[in-house]
């Protein structure tokens, strides 16, 4: 953003926060009515990217406390509970992975077995982010990880630049939906969403649920972008580039085996948590713990506390807020009357429809996707409480709408943070050349597979 445009957003943000506490809102307390102000500007300014989101995302937080909008307790509530730390768990194991070279192996294995034309590199990017999935709870890391190894397969392939574009938009393309099928999957949005629906369910039933509709997802993104980017020319690979990389690798390190080990013991954890009870957010930062231990763990040290973001640990604190003292102020039943009709539909695939169709709407305003469900998500359960449905219905549909489809970089900060020559090569253009193909994907996933599945499973 430039400095005009930033000056455009802070004078945006004010003028909303100004317009918002002048006119008279009715049905909304005195405290509801700053409150959204406060968030009404915060998302001004996240949007026109005014500053550093920690810095936005840290003002709106102390202004909340520091005009008792809510108590602290409330405000900084995800630290009093285990999401906050299990994503830190995620971000120092997925630095245990890059530092030990496990996750650079793997992808060189798979691209040695696999990658024989342009379209085997795209379909061995998606299998990648599927299998990663389950060992790094972190998207990005995950993305950053095969951009790594696909770098190497650029500098060394028959690519042209416009080829080489869409290898690298895909790597971080395809960490949307893949993130999608365990709930490990991706740790900063995945179990924050079940905070935001008040609802609470295991490892294996994320899965169960969310497992058919992510692949759907996986499979149709994958459809998109192979019939949409065609390659300028034919591919050569030279696999002995990649079997002399793994052979100066050696044979697994005694650091990789140790990860090996420790990440099999976060997935059994994780995939039994419905058996032995203990929440997988304080499971998984004891492990993490203890993979920096002498002796039983020696795979992180100091300095990888270092790959663990503040801001933005800082900017899902403001997030989650959100939706967190809206239900304290009254703001999310303000909303929630404001955006949904007065009754919900019966039939429930015109209620999925309506649902979806409203939350991208204020997704395509608001952009955040963590800022987007922390609004969306406690309306959308107050609407459809009379119809007395599973909750978890309502909040996968605003799930896959919202964090499936996006415009610009900002609607997803997994698609923001591979902007650039220096990360996943893209831009802009590309982004928007595939919106509107996602945005049909994500009510193909809702109306023809989530719906469907969930009727036979008998979760309706």
């Amino acid at each position: 953003m430039t400095l005009n445009s930033k000056s455009i957003g802070i004078a945006v943000g004010i003028i909303v926060f100004a317009g918002l506490m002048l006119i008279p809102i009715d049905g909304l307390s005195g405290d509801g009515q700053l409150f959204l102000a406060l968030t009404m500007m915060t998302v001004a300014f996240w949007a026109f990217q005014v500053a550093h989101a920690g810095f936005v995302s840290g003002l709106y937080l102390a202004l909340l406390v520091i005009l008792r909008v809510a108590e602290p307790s409330v405000v900084f509530s995800p630290w009093i509970g285990s999401t906050m730390y299990f994503i830190i768990g995620a971000y120092l194991i997925a630095a245990a992975v890059k530092k030990s070279g496990l996750g650079e192996r793997i992808a060189m294995h798979v691209i040695s077995l696999y990658i024989t034309s342009f379209g085997s590199i795209i379909i061995s990017i998606f299998m990648l982010h599927v299998f990663l999935s389950l060992l790094i709870p972190n998207s990005w890391a995950r993305s950053f990880i095969i951009m790594s190894v696909m770098k190497q397969i650029i500098d060394n392939a028959n690519l042209s630049k416009k080829d080489a574009v869409t290898i690298g938009f895909t790597v971080f393309a395809a960490s949307v939906p893949t993130s999608m099928i365990f709930m490990t999957g991706e740790s900063a949005v995945n179990l924050v969403i079940l905070q935001y629906a008040g609802v609470s369910i295991s490892w294996l039933e994320w899965l169960l649920y969310m497992g058919p509709p992510g692949i759907a997802a996986t499979l149709l993104t994958l459809a998109v972008i192979l019939v949409m980017f065609k390659p300028e020319r034919e591919v050569t690979i030279d696999k002995g580039i990649v079997q002399k990389r793994l052979a100066d690798m050696g044979k697994l390190s005694s650091t990789e085996v140790r990860v090996i080990i420790w990440l099999a013991a976060a997935i059994l954890i994780w995939m039994t948590d419905s058996l032995h009870g203990i929440d997988i957010g304080w499971a998984t930062l004891a492990l993490t713990m203890v993979m920096g231990m002498p002796f039983i763990g020696n795979i992180v040290s100091a300095k990888e506390w270092n790959e663990v973001p503040i801001h933005i640990l800082i900017f899902f604190t403001a997030a989650i807020a959100i939706g967190r003292v809206g239900e304290v102020t009254g703001k999310n039943d303000f909303l929630a009357d404001l955006m949904f009709p007065s009754y919900a539909p019966q039939n429930i695939f015109v209620m999925a429809a309506l649902i979806a169709l409203i939350a991208k709407i204020i997704h395509m305003l608001l952009g955040s996707v963590i800022a987007v469900l922390s609004v969306v998500i406690p309306a959308v359960m107050i609407f459809t409480a009379p119809l007395n449905i599973n909750p978890l219905i309502p909040m996968f549909i605003v799930y896959v709408v919202v964090f499936g489809h996006y415009l610009f970089p900002f609607h997803n900060i997994s698609i923001l943070v591979g902007i650039g020559e220096e990360n996943g090569m893209y831009s802009d253009r590309e982004i928007r050349r595939i919106s509107f193909p996602l945005f049909i994907m994500v009510f193909i996933v809702i109306l023809a597979v989530q719906l469907p599945w969930w009727r036979l499973i008998g979760l309706y």
